[in-house]
């Protein structure tokens, strides 16, 4: 297969043009985007050279997304980098309320909240991650636009058009992190079908003048109109929503109306054009101050038939788009921490057969789950007439119950997702994510996170089996043992691959004649014949 842009062909009036061609790296990614980036530091700590290239000469300023939530944080922590993601926060933690579909999942009342979020608009994330991939010896290519793609059974060579002229690079996969547009799911030609729905959103925080009052219960009182109640409002012309804080002069600002327009993603929203969806919703001409973020998006429910074809992979927003703010960033961000060790694998030639095929089985789930959710937020958001306003209040009822509320939560945080293991008769950790143990070990006091901050595979001995460790030497260039004491042992022993989900587990006091050779099966079906 070779596709290249019929527009970018490299073509002179001699004739086709001689590219060099460069081969020093394994993976190729298309995109510097979070996704793109945090594959880079992924594939880097497995052993792995990717090369990324990025047409935009610098990083983006409009902040596209405002934060991070869900699973990815409790992952970074996994790597030792939430602390620094924390550290760059432009504003204080938000209480855990958050919006769905018109109404709110409100955790506020909970000791350990199922969601979290930290306010971290895009420009910020991608620096972090850009800062390190430096530290990691990531080659990161911005101003280099890929405009062509050929592959074969042993390399990818990708066509590109850089500052100083054409070249070619080959590897031995690429990895399509182009967003919702994406070319390389176009060249590979993988199906995107889905619905677009015909709305505008329009998010913001700004500041506002004194003119305007944010009263105790974080209702404003704009002169000249009166309150503006918090929360959502609907009117026959769309929903506005509001969040503020008597503590700060900073609010956010919401609007959702109906509009077939297609905006460009590179030409960002102003103030100008925010008031004027707020007079058109709410009637009302809202004073305000300086923008903090401004940002506009239609909403998509879209997913990539396959998430690879041969030695193209998709991730992220060119794999799914969903209808539903603060999910995409989580739920490409863990696309790609469980793509980068299975392809770390194959390139190191210790993969067993179809791991790399696991990619699509267990991350299509995630995505089905995430689109899910958000399909139904549309249900709940896009409804005017009673009926509507009947269902948004039943389900907020239901919201009130302990149980309800944390399932939700853990459907967006993206944690209630169970990937389907080989065999059968597993423990019940089994395809969930590990949890952060508190670990007693010889050297100290130490936890699950710490241990996975090199992104190696772990078996965690935790009632000193040295039948199962036994059963591990074979692997141990491959998997590190660790052998500790926590309170309330979940099982025996846990096998956790690099993206921190349980491979395998022992059941108390399971007897070595069935525990050893289901480790040894497990450690056979992840990582490869010893």
């Amino acid at each position: 297969m070779r596709v290249v842009d019929d527009e970018v062909a490299l073509e002179s009036d001699e004739g086709p043009r001689r590219e060099p061609r460069v081969t020093g790296a394994d993976v190729i990614i298309v995109g510097a985007g979070p996704t793109g980036l945090m594959l880079a530091n992924e594939l880097r700590l497995a052993g792995v050279r990717p090369l990324v290239l990025e047409r935009q000469p610098q990083r983006r300023a409009t902040p596209k997304a405002g934060g991070l939530g869900g699973q990815i944080l409790e992952l970074l922590r996994y790597r030792g980098l939430l602390e620094r993601f924390e550290a760059a926060c432009t504003g204080p933690v938000p209480a855990p309320r958050f919006p769905f579909g018109g109404v709110h999942l409100d955790f506020t009342q909970l000791a350990d909240p199922p969601l979290h979020a930290l306010p971290l608009p895009q420009p910020q994330l991608e620096r972090l991650l850009d800062e390190r991939a430096e530290e990691l010896g990531v080659d990161i290519r911005r101003g280099h636009e890929a405009i062509g793609v050929s592959q074969d059974d042993a390399a990818v060579t990708v066509d590109v058009r850089g500052p100083d002229g054409p070249y070619q690079v080959i590897a031995g996969y690429l990895v399509g992190c182009d967003g919702a547009r994406s070319r390389v799911r176009d060249w590979a030609g993988i199906p995107f079908p889905g619905t677009t729905y015909p709305e505008v959103n329009r998010l913001a925080q700004v500041t506002l003048p004194d003119a305007v009052t944010v009263l105790d219960n974080g209702d404003l009182d704009v002169p000249g109109f009166g309150t503006i109640r918090a929360g959502f409002t609907r009117t026959e012309h769309g929903l506005f929503g509001v969040g503020s804080s008597p503590a700060s002069r900073a609010v956010s600002l919401y609007t959702i109306e109906d509009e077939s327009t297609e905006y460009d993603d590179d030409i960002p929203m102003t103030l100008s054009e925010l008031q004027d969806s707020i007079r058109r919703v709410l009637g009302v001409n809202l004073p305000m101050g300086e923008p903090i973020r401004l940002s506009r998006f239609t909403f998509k429910a879209r997913q990539a038939e396959r998430y690879r074809d041969g030695r193209i992979l998709l991730a992220g927003d060119a794999a799914h788009l969903f209808p539903a703010t603060g999910v995409a960033l989580n739920a490409g961000m863990l696309d790609v921490v469980n793509l980068a060790w299975k392809l770390a694998a194959d390139i190191h030639g210790r993969a067993p057969a179809g791991l790399l095929d696991t990619y699509q089985s267990e991350r299509h789930l995630a995505g089905t789950r995430t689109m899910l959710h958000t399909r139904a937020q549309v249900a709940l958001r896009r409804g005017h007439d009673p009926a509507a306003e009947a269902l948004r209040e039943v389900f907020q009822e239901l919201l009130a119950d302990e149980q309800p509320l944390r399932r939700m939560g853990a459907l967006v945080a993206g944690t209630d997702i169970r990937y389907p293991m080989p065999g059968s008769d597993h423990h019940a950790l089994v395809g969930t994510f590990t949890p952060n143990l508190t670990l007693h070990t010889g050297q100290g006091i130490t936890s699950v996170a710490e241990l996975m901050h090199t992104a190696r595979p772990i078996l965690l001995d935790l009632a000193d089996r040295p039948d199962l460790r036994q059963t591990a030497q074979d692997w141990q260039h491959r998997v590190d043992i660790h052998i500790a004491k926590t309170d309330q042992r979940p099982a025996d022993a846990l096998l956790i691959r690099p993206d921190g989900h349980i491979a395998w587990a022992a059941t108390s006091d399971e007897s070595t004649d069935t525990a050893a050779p289901a480790l040894r099966e497990a450690l056979t079906d992840w990582f490869g014949t010893p």
